[in-house]
């Protein structure tokens, strides 16, 4: 191997450093792997994978960030800050153990395991997980509320457009009773 061997090397390159948060490795391989007599000039492949990528999301709002205002992801995006203002993801949307979200979340899909207040309306599916606590309105044609979460609230399991589109309209029973004696007469 290159990296541990002695004989240096004919063409050093200098890898630049970092000061910042420890950099996440890339899924694109690396054109040439670092050759460098001194492993203290490139970061080892231990410290670059210390930190993976988010596994639900390629986005990510990681614990100790907040924002105020209004968020967009336009694929999937996974949440472990705090968010107050409002959310909207054209995918799925992972709201985690360490989350605390005070927003209108529109989503393809949301899956909450942190504490959520307020509406949230997805297009595919909802699922508030055991450890959730969720206060507001929820709106999906799948809701999956699983035992031990906490959800205060009204849900509703249709599209939000369908549910104004629908009239109900509902007969007393005796006006019921005299609609079918009429139809069976005349028929």
């Amino acid at each position: 191997m290159a990296l541990f061997s002695k004989e240096p090397e004919k063409n050093p390159r200098i890898q630049p450093t970092t000061t910042g948060p420890t950099p996440v490795a890339s899924t694109a391989p690396l054109a040439s792997p670092p050759t460098s007599s001194s492993s203290s000039s490139a970061p080892s492949p231990a410290l670059r994978a210390s930190a993976p990528a988010p596994a639900d999301g390629r986005a990510c709002l990681d614990r100790g960030s907040k924002i105020t205002g209004k968020v967009t992801f336009e694929g999937p995006a996974r949440i472990d800050g705090e968010v107050d203002g409002e959310i909207n993801a054209k995918d799925n949307l992972m709201i985690s153990e360490t989350a605390v979200v005070t927003a209108q979340i529109r989503a393809a899909s949301v899956s909450v395991a942190g504490k959520v207040s307020g509406d949230i309306v997805a297009t595919q599916r909802i699922e508030i997980r055991n450890n959730a606590k969720m206060s507001g309105n929820l709106t999906a044609p799948i809701l999956v509320v699983q035992e031990g979460a906490l959800f205060e609230g009204h849900c509703s399991m249709q599209p939000e457009g369908v549910r104004e589109d629908r009239k109900i309209t509902v007969f007393p029973k005796e006006e019921r009773v005299a609609q079918v004696a009429g139809g069976q007469k005349q028929g």
